[in-house]
């Protein structure tokens, strides 16, 4: 993407569409803080201020308050592919609460992008801005959890998580207890004396 097509889209006013979703937010300081163009049945990814929104070009302005919203603290993972030609593609995983301080990873979902915009830098922020400490702690036997703590909107203290590397160590009562005990020992060292 040349300079000029980028000064350009930053100072460019969002597609209504785009628009019309984050007006019809029940958050009200909502607001647009990229955006990259879909390259199958357009449309648009849009990063704002409460996460990721994927806004279809087709959207009845009337229905704009049903577009979803994947909040920044429930990204798990966002990787961003370029290509030569401004776009590319990101694949992001969502996070989901399966039980209480465990979450569990959702499957991929992968986005081509005809023109990225300052989508890539903003989602990288926004997804680092939320993890405030994260440890990889080996599970007997095999594989592994990961203890994330992140700040969530609102909140004053920082929520600390469960990731099991398979879900099917989730069920395993040896796994289980050994991600407990590690996740107990972090959130006590993280509690101000």
């Amino acid at each position: 993407m040349r300079v000029f097509d980028r000064v350009r889209q930053r100072f460019a006013r969002p597609p209504e569409p785009v628009r019309a979703v984050v007006l019809a937010s029940p958050d009200p300081h909502e607001r647009v803080l990229a955006w990259g163009v879909l390259v199958r049945d357009g449309g648009w990814l849009v990063a704002t201020s409460r996460g990721l929104r994927l806004v279809p070009a087709d959207l009845p302005l009337t229905e704009a308050g049903e577009v979803g919203v994947l909040p920044w603290h429930q990204v798990g993972t966002a990787r961003w592919t370029a290509t030569a030609d401004g776009g590319g593609h990101v694949e992001v995983t969502p996070l989901t609460e399966v039980e209480p301080g465990v979450q569990a990873r959702l499957p991929v979902e992968r986005h081509a992008l005809s023109d990225a915009g300052g989508l890539p830098p903003v989602v990288r922020r926004r997804v680092d801005e939320t993890v405030v400490a994260s440890r990889r702690v080996p599970l007997p036997d095999r594989g592994g959890v990961v203890l994330v703590a992140r700040r969530l909107p609102g909140q004053a203290a920082r929520e600390w998580t469960v990731v099991f590397d398979d879900d099917a160590d989730r069920s395993d009562p040896a796994a289980r207890e050994v991600a407990r005990q590690r996740l107990a020992e972090v959130v006590a060292a993280d509690q101000p004396d």
